[in-house]
């Protein structure tokens, strides 16, 4: 007999002996206090986003300063947004994908005490590809699409649907701590805040 089997063998009569795991409590907290904006936009600046408070008409003239260039848009963006010679997904390539200054998308839930934008692949968001690829990315966010609380957006969210969870641009951590951007996904992100 090894140390494994030693091992296993406790962990099966420890198993016998206990007793039968009871419900697992599923009334979690149902109402929720009132998002704070200004809380979203401290966290975003925070994990070094840019954001802007701007008019639902000015989307398609700030999308094109940001990105000084081409900018990929998925299908379902609605066209007054979408900056002149946008690039519409329509199953574009990633060399394509990847060529453009920026992706300009929407949004499906935002998080405040988090600072995180929650994108779930609806057709304002398009595929998860145009989000990683391009240097820049560009969200349009309504303030009725910002909760307070984690709990708050998951009730919002479909989980059937792909998300993809975004708290600030693309960063991770070398084993120094050094902070290095754009590893896995957009090295900027920029979140226009619609004021109207």
């Amino acid at each position: 007999m090894n140390s494994r089997d030693v091992v296993l063998g406790r962990v099966r009569a420890a198993l016998r002996s206990s007793a039968e795991a009871g419900p697992v409590p599923r009334d979690y907290r149902r109402t929720f206090p009132a998002a704070d904006l200004d809380v979203l936009v401290d966290r975003l600046v925070d994990y070094k986003a840019t954001v802007r408070r701007i008019g639902a008409d000015e989307i398609a003239a700030v999308a094109a300063e940001i990105a000084g260039g081409t900018v990929v848009v998925p299908p379902g963006l609605p066209p007054s947004w979408h900056p002149s010679g946008a690039l519409v997904d329509d199953d574009l390539t990633p060399d394509r994908i990847a060529g453009a200054a920026a992706v300009l998308t929407a949004a499906a839930v935002a998080v405040a005490e988090t600072g995180t934008i929650v994108l779930d692949a609806s057709p304002d968001q398009g595929r998860r590809i145009i989000t990683l690829l391009p240097d820049v990315h560009i969200v349009v966010l309504r303030p009725d699409q910002v909760v307070a609380s984690v709990p708050e957006a998951v009730a919002r969210l479909d989980p059937t649907r792909p998300l993809t969870w975004i708290s600030g641009p693309s960063a991770t951590s070398d084993i120094e701590l050094k902070r290095v951007e754009g590893v896995h996904g957009p090295r900027h992100l920029h979140v226009l805040l619609l004021t109207s």
